[in-house]
């Protein structure tokens, strides 16, 4: 018989009858066989349960370790992330602070380009103020 066509249950082994013949087994034997191997039938029984129910409860455990393990990964990534982004912001800033430094510099070289050639307008109105002063006293003179 195939293991999944016959199953052997302590109740089978106290209730099978053995035929007797002239030199047969004998009966106080047999029965104490039968009594012992349904008792051990019996004790794998329960502890099959017992370890069906581990098995059972481990598994819940290992579902809840694997989404343990999925959450912990997720936070890795946004973490990652996380550390991606803060870089990228430190390389905006840097840039931006470069550019405020050359905007700066050009600012304050067109401030002074811009001193200069004030200097130069108002030296230059000077010099025209001061002719006109001349040829107003040529004139009136």
């Amino acid at each position: 018989m195939s293991e999944g066509a016959f199953h052997l249950t302590p109740l089978d082994v106290r209730r099978q009858e053995f035929r007797r013949r002239l030199r047969g087994y004998e009966p106080l034997g047999v029965e104490d066989f039968r009594v012992r191997v349904a008792d051990e039938l019996e004790r794998i029984l329960r502890e099959k349960s017992v370890l069906e129910e581990r098995v059972a409860a481990l598994g819940e455990q290992l579902s809840a370790y694997r989404e343990r393990e999925r959450a912990m990964n997720e936070a890795l990534v946004a973490a990652q992330q996380l550390r991606e982004a803060e870089a990228e912001a430190r390389r905006v800033v840097d840039e931006a602070r470069t550019a405020r430094g050359e905007v700066e510099r050009q600012l304050a070289e067109v401030q002074r380009q811009f001193q200069v050639y004030m200097a130069g307008f108002r030296a230059l109105l000077e010099r025209q103020l001061a002719e006109l002063r001349a040829l107003d006293g040529q004139q009136g003179g």
